[in-house]
């Protein structure tokens, strides 16, 4: 019997780690910085998509979550619903996802200490911050709950004197900034934002407000989680919109130049550097350094959980499934799993970075079109029966979210220098990984997805 993990955190130290799984202010300097040079001031359009596309697919996760609140996340809800090929195309878009996210996190950090440490190379700074990471997320879950509550007060005055730099200075109206979206074009001019830019830029902006969906991780450690996965799922998510929405909606508005400020390298130190001065930005730089050190916490937290709930359920050879699924005996965290996602994470930051960006961007979008059909699947054969909560806007939440995900998958296709790509690595990790299940685990007997107490689960619920 593989160790089982401990019910050791309440729903306030669970909505810390989702909220810094989020990282508002990481997610706006990194990937907002990049749908900005995507988009232009037409990133504001792109941050109220991915709001709206959060708001259904929350929904969707509140629901599955409450009716299966396990660590495995997504593959778990997946598998127990539409069955284990489709959730182990789940678990390989997390798996890999995960190492490759962490390490463009990781790689955007060297950016934000040049304040501190002038000239910092990015790779080191990487694989230092990786190791840093991982050695606390070996931790109790308990004690990184507290790190990362103390990081987030720093990273949600970052954020505050962002968004004030904006305000005090404004050069436009939000309306006119909304209905007269600009970017440079091919000749460094000012033109109007095209549809297809926003449209393509929206999987960024996507990713941005990613991690609302984190609590499922938690499941197995969380008091009463079947109770509170809803209110988890929808507060973090509350809180991450005003967090990322208020400072976009700030930059468009309060950036004097557009012209100077989109053709920057870093638009958003330029931004800062025009409102506030040499001091702000280098201020909310160190902000989102933390922040950038917060997330990557959450996010091996959350790492680890997945390859451990994997190893549990036998997924891997026998040797790996009883090293994966090793529970520290004091600590109570998955450390071995929380060891080999880092060395994952360490080895990712040695590709490129355009290519991370590229790899990672749309794996979110397959993984919520997956989630979405779940949740209908299992409305429709009663593997959600034991939810605490159903939705309400059934089903236009899930179907409202499958249409905007069509939307996006669409844009990134007719983008044949990054958006195609990306879409279709990700389309190979997911045939991959279902090859992996039917030429290697189904001949070796299967695949047993289990719950919080080690109890076997089906397509139909437990069996």
């Amino acid at each position: 019997m593989v160790p089982l993990l401990s019910r050791s955190i309440h729903r306030f130290g669970a909505l810390l780690i989702t909220i810094s799984a989020i990282t508002p202010a990481a997610s706006i300097f990194i990937m907002g910085q990049d749908v900005v040079h995507h988009a232009g001031t037409g990133a504001l359009w792109c941050f109220l998509a991915a709001g709206a596309l959060a708001v259904t697919t929350a929904y969707v996760y509140a629901e599955l979550s409450s009716a299966f609140p396990l660590t495995g996340g997504e593959y778990s809800m997946i598998g127990a619903t539409m069955g284990p090929s489709w959730g182990f195309m789940a678990l390989g878009l997390n798996i890999v996802g995960g190492g490759l996210g962490q390490a463009v996190t990781a790689l955007g950090l060297a950016d934000y200490l040049n304040v501190a440490l002038p000239g910092a190379p990015a790779i080191p700074v990487a694989l230092a911050a990786t190791a840093i990471v991982t050695a606390l997320s070996v931790l109790h879950v308990r004690v990184n709950a507290w790190i990362t509550g103390v990081f987030l007060l720093v990273e949600m005055a970052t954020v505050v004197l962002f968004a004030a730099a904006g305000a005090a200075h404004p050069h436009r109206g939000l309306g006119a900034a909304l209905l007269h979206p600009q970017m440079l074009d091919s000749g460094g001019a000012l033109a109007p934002t095209p549809l297809a830019a926003i449209g393509l830029a929206t999987a960024g902006a996507i990713y941005a407000f990613n991690g609302y969906g984190a609590p499922c991780y938690f499941g197995e450690e969380i008091h009463h989680s079947r109770q509170r996965m809803a209110w988890l799922v929808f507060w973090s998510l509350a809180v991450a919109a005003v967090a990322e929405l208020t400072p976009v909606g700030a930059f468009v508005t309060g950036a004097g130049d557009l012209k100077a400020v989109l053709g920057a390298d870093s638009p958003f130190s330029a931004y800062l550097l025009a409102n506030g001065g040499p001091w702000l930005d280098k201020a909310i730089s160190l902000g989102v350094a933390l922040a950038i050190i917060n997330a990557m916490i959450a996010i091996a937290l959350i790492n680890a959980r997945q390859l451990y709930a994997s190893a549990r359920d036998g997924v891997w050879p026998r040797a790996w499934n009883r090293a994966l699924g090793a529970v520290h005996p004091r600590l109570g965290s998955p450390w071995i799993s929380a060891l080999v996602m880092g060395a994952i994470t360490a080895a990712c930051c040695f590709l490129n970075l355009d290519l991370l960006v590229m790899l990672t961007a749309n794996g979110l979008v397959l993984t919520y079109a997956g989630v979405a059909v779940a949740v209908m699947v299992g409305r429709r054969n009663g593997s959600t029966g034991a939810a605490v909560y159903r939705m309400g806007p059934y089903p236009w939440a899930p179907l409202a979210s499958l249409v905007a995900l069509a939307a996006v998958a669409a844009a990134d296709l007719a983008d044949a220098q990054t958006g195609r790509p990306s879409l279709l690595s990700n389309l190979a990790v997911m045939a991959l990984f279902a090859a992996y299940h039917a030429f290697y685990l189904r001949r070796r007997g299967g695949w047993t997805l289990r719950g919080a107490e080690g109890e076997a689960l089906g397509p139909k619920g437990l069996l």
